[in-house]
């Protein structure tokens, strides 16, 4: 189970937090040189990237509730006080991703945007609710002195930073599978003709 920990937290950080910018990077490419490069070949891509990596988290997260259901905390947060915020954010990520499955909505780049905010709607708002609790957390002493005032300003920076790593990463990933897509597509058009 560490392995699959340690590979998904890879997947996520590398891949899935990144998608976002992808498919904005893909919309405006497709929007500024129409049907230039295979947009809508990287679209199906990350589609399908998104549909295995919601099916491998599903199998992992029902044979982890069989085997070990003390470790997953479902019951409790199925009935809790916010059962339907629990429950709308499970079923977001778990079956909102196949609807991609449909070609003619998987070929939508503000839906396939709407499927990755679903998706990771849970990690948005727990870092949203981090980063408000640090901003009115004046009443803690640090060091025996209250908060100093650019505190806030660092945690504002290293947000900064964060976001503009992911942009830039999907910024990136797009780039080199337009690259890839266009040297297959020149490889097929040279042994064709």
């Amino acid at each position: 189970m560490e392995l699959y920990k340690s590979f998904i937290k890879h997947i996520d950080v590398n891949i899935i937090y990144c998608l976002i910018p992808i498919i904005l990077t893909l919309f405006f490419i497709d929007l500024f040189f129409k049907n230039r490069f295979e947009t809508k070949k990287t679209l199906n891509l990350v589609c399908w990237v998104i549909i295995i990596y919601t099916s491998i988290t599903w199998t992992v997260y029902l044979i982890g509730m069989a085997i070990n259901p003390d470790e997953y905390a479902f019951v409790n947060r199925a009935t809790g006080p916010y059962a339907v915020s629990y429950w709308i954010m499970l079923l977001s990520a778990l079956l909102l991703p196949f609807t991609l499955l449909i070609k003619k909505l998987a070929s939508k780049y503000w839906y396939v945007l709407l499927v990755l905010f679903a998706m990771k709607s849970g990690i948005f708002l727990e870092r949203f609710i981090i980063i408000i609790t640090s901003f009115h957390r004046d009443y803690l002493p640090i060091n025996g002195n209250f908060k100093l005032e650019n505190e806030d300003s660092e945690l504002i920076d290293i947000f900064l930073y964060a976001i503009g790593m992911i942009f830039l990463q999907g910024i990136l990933i797009t780039i080199l599978t337009l690259i890839i897509f266009e040297i297959i597509k020149r490889k097929k058009a040279q042994y064709s003709s």
